[in-house]
């Protein structure tokens, strides 16, 4: 499908008060191109920001723990796997084998409480209510 498609709805994540000031992420499965990925939402400076959990040295899961991608000064993101680190608030690479590259970021707002987040043409909510496929057949 291409062309004009409509807006895409923007998908409800979690209460905003659930996410505290340089505290745990929120994560949440999205689909990426089509296949399943997970992706992480957390707040810092005051502000909502969501990036797709994939390194861009190594395409590897990035917390070490569920939700927690912080440095120990909650200063930057960083990489479990080989240390990559980022820049929360634009997800820049800004040391380590990530070069001169960026998470990639899902588009995120708080209104009325409420954390959302916004599907694009690449990133795409998990469809739950899909029918299955007949007996058999794909």
């Amino acid at each position: 499908m291409s062309g004009s498609s409509p807006t895409p709805e923007p998908q409800a994540l979690c209460a905003a008060e659930a996410l505290a000031e340089r505290g745990l992420a929120h994560v949440f499965d999205v689909l990426l191109w089509g296949r399943p990925a997970r992706a992480f939402a957390m707040r810092f400076d005051g502000r909502v920001v969501a990036y797709v959990n994939r390194c861009s040295h190594v395409p590897v899961e990035m917390d070490w723990q569920p939700g927690q991608f912080l440095d120990l000064d909650k200063r930057w993101i960083v990489c479990s796997i080989h240390g990559a680190t980022y820049e929360p608030a634009d997800g820049r690479c800004v040391g380590g084998p990530c070069g001169r590259s960026k998470l990639m970021a899902i588009r995120a707002a708080e209104s009325g409480g409420q954390v959302y987040w916004y599907p694009s043409p690449d990133i795409r909510p998990v469809a739950f209510d899909e029918p299955p496929h007949p007996e058999g057949q794909s």
